[in-house]
């Protein structure tokens, strides 16, 4: 038994489902041309949203019976590429604005595509080495025996 074995209300509702499933494209054709019928889209997608929703690992999914970890992640991977996700949250977005309105004049965008200010040939190295020079222990040249290199000998019962 898995960790979630019944519907408590954390899956997609059928009409959210019924708008979603004409966006997902068909399975591409199995390279080795079998016929094996995969695990259903609405079980899929239900895998996938509850990875986005809850932050899980992929291989959680396992412990879940919800579905296989790695059918999931290949299939959002899939719909990623053809754009299935940004058309869930274009439609969304137009009927929010369809119910509610979304005031398009009060918009705000903040980005940074461009070089820090203070950046560049300026700055020094990383804080962590500081490109110093000096003696390595580990490389140098130490009697055998010696962990530290030097010589010393340390006061026994018998001195």
């Amino acid at each position: 038994m898995g960790l979630v074995s019944k519907d408590d209300g954390w899956r997609m509702p059928d009409w959210l489902w019924e708008r979603i499933e004409p966006l997902l494209p068909p399975p591409p054709p199995h390279p080795l041309g079998t016929h094996r019928r995969g695990v259903p889209k609405r079980q899929v997608m239900d895998a996938i949203l509850l990875v986005l929703r809850t932050g899980m690992q992929w291989n959680a999914l396992d412990g879940t019976w919800v579905c296989n970890s790695s059918t999931a992640h290949r299939r959002f991977q899939e719909w990623e590429r053809a754009g299935v996700f940004h058309e869930i949250w274009r439609q969304g977005l137009l009927d929010y604005d369809n119910v509610v309105g979304i005031d398009w004049d009060w918009l705000a965008a903040d980005g940074a595509t461009t070089k820090a200010p203070l950046g560049g040939p300026k700055t020094g190295p990383n804080p962590t080495d500081r490109a110093k020079k000096g003696r390595s222990v580990r490389f140098s040249r130490r009697p055998r025996g010696s962990r530290s290199g030097s010589r010393t000998r340390a006061p026994t019962a018998t001195t």
